[in-house]
């Protein structure tokens, strides 16, 4: 039987019912990951103690490119690290736009306490830090509330030296948001912090009485983030996790945004492998397509210089701890093994474990693992997705509310194009026919299979 809290098991079933990567609870259902955590842990250790990392992750569509990157989050904030995960796009955050991409991290930011956005709590409680670290040298009365607001403001212009070198209006902006908190002014307050976050059409009143001017560029946005690495790292915080996901979206843009999207990335390495960056661990997710292909990394030269990795040595020799590493993707035993952890999971917080464990048995798992890869045309790697929502939602759920369901008896396997995403259309037997899909009701393209 999993041991796991209420919440956790919660949160972990309701989204596998819902389809999606769970947020949180992820090391329960790391299968095949073993192999990564020396290697992560390491260069977690070399962050906190103030390195920079980067980290590419190779793998084809369903190899579970998500779930690493939410796993690795997961680890590194139970290690006190705060975590962003940035879903690149090229309407909504554009690589080339760095002042867009600082936005969407700080909008995502959480922490193990505090979810997204986790600014205003980092930003508090550095300051509460400051206060305790000046108490602490023992040369302020904390009741004398004036010596100890003076004594913190010493402090805090010390701490913002380095960054005041850099990004004079991160730190002018941190002064100000200061300030109006003291005076009681919320909604000075509150602009200067959205002001703080990157985010554009901050009242103009708001930024002249903070003495800033203009909204945040594409320069500007490097330099606010060696600011937000400080006030972490000064929040007793080991570090901050940033993920760029689906960074293969690249290949389908415009040449001249391509470009200007990789030379982006080439920068971005360039600065955490410089140093300018302690205390960022970097990761960014692709295809093999991306990583090898003209319209991709190789199209930069510098970058695939940084990025590349010898893939042609056999997989089991894979070394975790180089620049690039690709995941294995799905095997039909580890997909098997990862029904059986997820039916573990619902019966520790079931009706009745015993008729869950009875009912739905290891044989059962493997045979509706196989029934669901085998409607996306064998590709099993394609297939824990659409597998664990079946699980769950189709036959965990009705075992547990029906004392006399049985799926071997009551259960037919029904996979629709509709709740089919792009890549499992493509490698499904509805996938010849997905024009029509896309324009014809869902029910016209179900099909059954009897397990």
């Amino acid at each position: 039987m999993v041991v796991i809290s209420p919440r956790r098991r919660s949160e972990v079933i309701d989204a596998l019912r819902r389809g999606t990567v769970p947020q949180q609870g992820l090391d329960v259902l790391a299968v095949g990951l073993e192999k990564f955590e020396s290697a992560i842990d390491g260069e977690l250790t070399t962050v906190a103690n103030g390195g920079g990392q980067f980290k590419a992750v190779r793998g084809e569509y369903g190899s579970g490119k998500t779930f690493f990157t939410r796993w690795l989050v997961e680890r590194a904030k139970r290690e006190r690290f705060a975590a962003a995960e940035i879903q690149i796009s090229e309407t909504e955050t554009p690589l080339h736009k760095l002042e867009t991409v600082y936005r969407r991290l700080v909008e995502s930011l959480s922490t193990a306490e505090a979810p997204p956005s986790a600014l205003r709590d980092v930003v508090d409680g550095w300051f509460h830090v400051l206060t305790e670290d000046v108490i602490a040298t023992g040369t302020v009365d904390p009741s004398d509330a004036t010596a100890l607001e003076r004594a913190t403001d010493e402090l805090m212009e010390l701490r913002l030296a380095g960054v005041s070198r850099t990004a004079p209006a991160f730190a002018t902006v941190l002064r100000g948001y200061r300030r109006a908190r003291a005076e009681g002014d919320a909604v000075q307050a509150e602009g200067l912090l959205a002001w703080l976050g990157g985010q554009p059409h901050v009242a103009a009143s708001v930024r002249r009485a903070a003495g800033v001017r203009g909204e945040l560029d594409h320069f500007g946005a490097l330099g606010f983030l060696q600011g937000l690495l400080t006030v972490l790292r000064d929040s007793d915080y080991r570090g901050l996790v940033v993920v760029l996901d689906e960074v293969e979206t690249l290949q389908r843009v415009r040449s001249d945004v391509r470009e200007k999207s990789l030379n982006a990335l080439r920068q971005l390495i360039d600065e955490v492998d410089g140093g300018r960056f302690p205390g960022l661990y970097l990761v960014m997710t692709g295809t093999p397509a991306f990583f090898d292909g003209q319209q991709g990394v190789q199209r930069l030269a510098p970058l695939a210089q940084r990025l590349a990795v010898d893939f042609d040595t056999d997989a089991r020799f894979d070394n975790p701890r180089a620049v690039q590493i690709r995941l294995p993707g799905f095997t039909p035993d580890s997909l098997r093994s990862l029904g059986m952890r997820v039916r573990d999971i619902y019966a520790a917080g079931a009706t009745s474990p015993d008729r869950i464990e009875t009912v739905v048995d290891d044989r059962y798992i493997e045979l509706l693992a196989g029934a669901v890869a085998g409607e996306l045309g064998g590709r099993v790697g394609v297939a824990p997705r659409l597998f664990l929502k079946k699980l769950v939602g189709d036959v965990l759920d009705r075992v547990d509310q029906f004392a006399d369901f049985d799926p071997r008896q009551h259960y037919k396997l029904t996979i629709s194009g509709s709740e089919l995403t792009e890549t499992e259309l493509e490698a499904s037997h509805l996938g010849d026919a997905r024009a029509a899909i896309r324009t014809a009701p869902a029910s016209v393209d179900d099909i059954d299979l009897d397990l």
